[in-house]
């Protein structure tokens, strides 16, 4: 699913340059943006567990408090349905830049 994203992400089709496996702190991101400081992850079943869940949350706080903006999806929507995604994001890096 990673890679399925990758392929909209790095060539700056979105308007801005996005990194792959960017570490950020004590944290790797997924998919980064340094100018939107927009983070992109995606997740899969290990994050439905308890800890999955604790761990989310405690990076999600990290990383907003440095004024970072998340956005996840599930690795079935990336599978599934690619446009919804792209349009998402769209719409997200549309409200940063505003």
């Amino acid at each position: 699913q990673e890679k399925i994203l990758w392929q909209h992400l790095r060539d700056e089709e979105m308007g801005f340059k996005f990194r792959r496996q960017h570490p950020i702190g004590n944290f790797v991101v997924d998919f980064y943006c340094t100018k939107l400081k927009l983070a992109i992850e995606l997740d899969g079943s290990p994050h439905l567990n308890s800890r999955g869940k604790e761990y989310d949350a405690l990076r999600t706080k990290d990383l907003e408090h440095e004024g970072i903006k998340i956005l996840r999806f599930w690795n079935s929507e990336v599978e599934n349905n690619i446009s919804e995604v792209l349009e998402k994001i769209i719409k997200t890096i549309s409200n940063i830049v505003v």
